[in-house]
């Protein structure tokens, strides 16, 4: 006999609806299943036999095919469980239960209880979407689940309870809608913590208000961590389609926490220096999103900068331009998103203290020349902001004094990026740092003067191309905090503040080699 039921896929963050097809028929025993599925769907069969040995039911020896169309689509995961399970009971009789309205997905152990999977949301979503009513998913997932509208979602904890309200014999209620509006979001640290240090804060304001790549860079112990830790607390609260498209990548990627079902604050990583290509950006053999998706709509923290590995920091240049990583394999391409503000911290020199104030610098000139070469241009130039964090004096961090707040911070840059939502409206653009040359153009208007003194420290400066258009980016969110429509000289001044290194330390110090 045959039978067909509705399952889901995942491919890249995106769900896609799975056929899975049953047929049985006389011979002797088999169970094969076919349609490119990987190592964890072929074990399916023998979780699938024990849980219905486990369950009281008998199969009867036949040859058991199971097809999971489209074949042409690599299946991975153990989600297949459930619906090879509902498929083997309908095809061999064993149960007769009424699937036409329902779809099936989740990880089944060998006593029948549903365990929890990866990527729920992705998948509800589209099943959402190709007009499936009814969705069964483990319990321990309901929270993920419950996200989606327009589809009765129904948390299982075993395969029994399914059977019996398949059956009419219980009754199940599906998971209440959660409201995005009711979600608690935890306290985060506070800038009012920092003592001193209050140009690098004004630097943090700027990046957070124009979403703005930030470079650190300062002695041992001078707050650097510190600030790029609190930079969450002053971003704008994330909106619910930012929230929905984080989340799908961290459930895609196992790392959603367990009862979360939308993530509430913007993410915010911090990978050791010891991390792979692949483990940044994404790879494998079933490719997985890596650090610079998982910070999608929120902050990769890289401390220790010039630590990590060539490659790994090269990597980084082209899903900082393009907000968008593409991992290619034999099997197929797969895009993840990864709009997210880079913030690196990093020490002048290899002992520290280069331009310390009190502690003299160890290092000799081409030691220090080959530390800071381990920066490249090019991705010197992707640092849109470059501000120095010095040693913080007696005076300032004993003061009892309350420093600013975060809250009071982030009315600021909500108030700056209310302005250029409004700005960039129906451009598919949130933020200055992702604006295009031509809206660039558009949207940057300087005065006389402004035009005038750019003209000049272009020149004097010698900026490359990438860096005048990013001082000209965070002109314009300068502009935006102090409310005005046009970059005037002030903003330009202070912009050019924020891209200095590459003549105090790079090209002053790296010119022994």
């Amino acid at each position: 006999m045959y039978s067909c039921i509705k399952s889901m896929g995942i491919y890249g963050i995106d769900g896609y609806l799975v056929q899975v097809e049953v047929n049985t028929s006389r011979g002797l025993p088999h169970f094969d299943i076919v349609g490119l599925p990987d190592a964890a769907v072929k074990e399916s069969r023998d979780r699938v036999r024990a849980a219905l040995s486990n369950m009281g039911f008998v199969l009867p020896p036949s040859q058991t095919v199971v097809n999971l169309a489209p074949a042409n689509t690599k299946k991975s995961g153990p989600m297949y469980d459930l619906p090879i399970l509902i498929g083997i009971l309908k095809s061999t009789g064993l149960c007769d239960i009424n699937i036409d309205d329902y779809a099936f997905i989740g990880e089944i152990s060998l006593d029948g209880k549903l365990r929890a999977i990866s990527g729920v949301l992705s998948m509800v979503t589209v099943a959402a979407n190709e007009g499936i009513k009814n969705i069964f998913i483990p319990m321990e997932n309901a929270a993920e689940g419950s996200v989606v509208k327009n589809i009765n979602v129904y948390p299982v904890t075993n395969v029994t309870d399914i059977l019996d309200f398949l059956q009419g014999k219980k009754e199940l209620l599906p998971a209440n809608k959660m409201q995005f509006d009711f979600i608690d979001i935890p306290p985060l640290p506070d800038f009012a913590d920092v003592r001193g240090q209050e140009n690098a804060k004004r630097a943090m304001e700027v990046a957070a208000a124009g979403g703005h790549n930030i470079l650190l860079i300062g002695p041992p112990g001078t707050g650097k961590s510190m600030l790029a830790k609190r930079l969450p607390s002053i971003l704008p609260e994330l909106s619910f389609d930012e929230a929905l498209e984080t989340t799908k990548i961290h459930s895609i990627a196992g790392t959603l926490p367990s009862g979360q079902s939308l993530l509430t604050q913007r993410p915010f990583r911090s990978p050791h220096h010891s991390i792979s290509l692949a483990g940044l950006i994404g790879g494998g053999s079933n490719p997985k999103p890596g650090e610079i998706s998982l910070a999608n709509y929120g902050i990769l923290f890289l401390d220790e900068f010039p630590e990590f590995p060539k490659q790994v920091m090269e990597g980084l240049r082209q899903p900082i331009e393009d907000g968008v990583v593409t991992i290619s394999r034999v099997s197929g391409r797969i895009s993840y998103p990864c709009t997210f503000m880079l913030v690196a911290a990093m020490n002048p020199c290899p002992c520290g203290y280069f331009g310390h104030p009190d502690i003299p610098c160890t290092c000799s000139k081409t030691k220090l020349a080959m530390y800071l070469n381990k920066i490249s241009g090019p991705m010197l130039d992707r640092l849109d902001i470059h501000v120095e964090v010095p040693p913080v004096n007696y005076k300032e961090i004993s003061d009892l004094n309350d420093s600013e707040s975060s809250a009071i911070i982030r009315q600021r840059v909500a108030k700056a990026r209310k302005l250029q939502i409004e700005r960039y409206s129906g451009q598919k653009i949130y933020c200055n740092a992702n604006l295009t040359p031509a809206l660039t153009k558009k949207y940057c208007s300087l005065t006389p003067d402004a035009d005038k003194l750019l003209a000049m420290v272009y020149e004097k400066l010698g900026f490359s191309g990438r860096s005048y258009d990013r001082l000209i980016k965070v002109s314009r969110t300068i502009a935006d905090l102090d409310n005005s429509e046009t970059i005037n000289s002030d903003h330009i001044s202070e912009a050019v503040q924020y891209r200095n290194f590459d003549r105090k330390y790079w090209r002053k110090n790296t010119s022994e080699l």
